[in-house]
């Protein structure tokens, strides 16, 4: 379903966005691995190479307008114009309200919110020339919980969530659908090492994974499941719906 179809991934790297880059061409997608960090997403491309997939790396810093312009044309040059386009790439500061300045706020803003924008803009033109397309944006359920010294994340993850819906009524009429993705703890780094505990606080009895993540892409970047438009699709074991009592 998924074959010769074009996608972009940002943050393809490390991660969520490097699994999701993997499993897109496991799937006999062309991926693009847009990535400011060079050297983590060559080791993505690698690994799909490995594999026999096809993959591209585009070194892209989303906060640069320019930077996105260009990884759209040149992956319409290399690969044809983007089916898919998964806005993965993000990054947050934990930080006292009264210690974070200015320019730490809008390099978060201007990475997880704006590039989703801009990001989504680019390809949907491409999009709407070929008929249609899919985009996902990975926002997190830190769109509807915090904890202390969170502001720069949480209000770009929420603007994501708000920002899909609105895409979505936007580009309707093109055949373009957009939803987003809200994961809740995801282990990118050491599984094995993770305790009993961390698991059992979740009601699915464990702590996420990133296949978990990129199993959600997949399905709803489906040509057969374009009914869902416009949704938040919070992925996290039950996590946020579990209600605490402290005794």
């Amino acid at each position: 379903m998924f074959k010769n179809k074009v996608v972009i991934v940002t943050g393809a790297g490390q991660g969520i966005g490097r699994q999701i880059a993997i499993d897109f061409a496991a799937a006999g997608a062309k991926v693009v691995l847009a990535d400011q960090k060079e050297k983590e997403a060559k080791e993505t491309l690698e690994k799909i190479q490995s594999n026999k997939g096809k993959a591209l790396l585009i070194p892209t810093d989303v906060r640069q307008p320019e930077d996105i312009i260009s990884l759209m044309g040149q992956t319409k040059r290399e690969f044809g114009p983007v089916d898919i386009l998964i806005n993965n790439a993000g990054k947050g500061v934990w930080k006292s309200p009264f210690d974070l300045d200015v320019e730490e706020w809008d390099n978060v803003i201007q990475t997880n919110l704006r590039s989703v924008f801009l990001c989504s803009r680019e390809a949907a033109k491409q999009m709407k020339e070929n008929g249609g397309g899919s985009i996902v944006n990975i926002a997190s359920t830190r769109a509807s919980m915090s904890e202390p010294n969170s502001e720069a994340y949480a209000a770009t993850k929420g603007g994501i969530t708000a920002l899909t819906h609105a895409l979505a009524a936007s580009f309707s009429e093109h055949g373009i659908t957009v939803n987003a993705i809200s994961p809740g703890w995801i282990e990118t780094q050491d599984y094995e090492g993770l305790r009993d505990v961390d698991h059992q606080q979740h009601w699915s009895k464990r702590v996420g994974k990133p296949s978990d993540i990129s199993s959600a892409c997949l399905y709803l970047t489906a040509p057969d499941n374009n009914f869902i438009n416009g949704e938040n699709l919070v992925i996290d074991g039950g996590m946020t719906r579990k209600m605490i009592y402290h005794h």
